[in-house]
């Protein structure tokens, strides 16, 4: 299915290593209040950048994934309904701390929970409005089952986006993704979170390089228009160790461009594609482009 020889990445990929008193002071601020990102947990090309202006996208409930897609660098396993109470009134603490106006908040999987956490995540959401209130938080949730209860939890703790990412296309998802996921399970939870409330803006992500062919990614693309999505991210995927999926081939800048296109001509609202962009990469600019307001 996969090429097994390794690709050498092209001189756009390159990546400055982590620096600087931003990035220091970032990670100092998480370690004290012992919350974890994804950015440091998913190895993250853009950490470095990223924290550096202070920005970040926290991870809740926990460092262990119950799944086991071949493409994340997330530690898996059973966390056996372990939970951090206090972990939504540290996050807003945290947020507090940064005098971020904008956050990413994500998650592991936990299908450990009867609720798969998202109770949890909306406590966290709530906490942060509460104390950050003129902060935009953008929830950036896993697929809790499309169960439409809890992600009820989500819309009625009022995100200012809600984003969920397909990651890859149909063809590929059995092989790339946990065998608990799924691409149609994806778009129904994306369908689901604008049909709960019309007015949320959703926000998905895709992946390249994992063998892919372009009509695929027009279809996934025109799958997420169909669903109601907003805003698509779309980034090159990169190995994060040799026993993860390997790339297959690297887009170059050219062709990151023409599939914004191709996105927007389809009728996606926002999309933002290139070779290091990533789901919670540059969030807050996007919200800067998007018209809509927190409803």
């Amino acid at each position: 299915m996969f090429r097994r020889d390794y690709l050498k990445k092209p001189d756009w990929l390159r990546i400055k290593i982590p620096s600087g008193d931003g990035y220091k002071s970032i990670y100092k601020i998480l370690e004290d209040h012992n919350l974890s990102t994804v950015c440091k947990e998913a190895r993250c090309p853009n950490i470095g950048e990223c924290w550096a202006k202070k920005s970040a996208a926290i991870m809740i409930l926990g460092k262990v994934c119950t799944r086991a897609c071949r493409f994340c660098a997330v530690a898996t396993g059973n966390p056996r309904g372990v939970v951090d109470r206090d972990e939504p009134g540290h996050v807003a603490e945290v947020v507090r701390a940064l005098a971020l106006r904008y956050v990413v908040i994500t998650s592991v999987d936990r299908d450990d929970l009867v609720d798969y956490g998202s109770r949890h995540y909306a406590q966290t959401i709530d906490r942060i409005n509460q104390s950050n209130p003129s902060t935009n938080v953008e929830a950036l949730i896993p697929d809790f089952r499309a169960d439409a209860g809890c992600l009820l939890w989500i819309i009625d703790a009022r995100p200012y986006v809600i984003g969920h990412n397909l990651e890859t296309v149909a063809r590929l998802t059995p092989y790339v993704r946990d065998r608990r996921c799924g691409y149609a399970v994806s778009l129904d939870v994306l369908r689901k979170c604008k049909e709960l409330n019309p007015k949320s803006i959703t926000k998905s992500g895709l992946m390249v390089g994992l063998g892919e062919q372009e009509q695929e990614i027009l279809t996934a693309l025109h799958d997420l228009k169909h669903a109601g999505v907003d805003i698509v991210t779309i980034g090159q995927y990169l190995q994060p160790t040799r026993k993860h999926v390997p790339v297959q081939r690297y887009y170059t800048p050219d062709e990151f461009a023409r599939l914004r296109k191709a996105g927007q001509t389809i009728g996606i609202r926002y999309v933002v594609s290139g070779p290091l962009v990533r789901s919670s990469y540059h969030a807050a600019e996007i919200f800067d482009q998007s018209p809509q307001s927190r409803s």
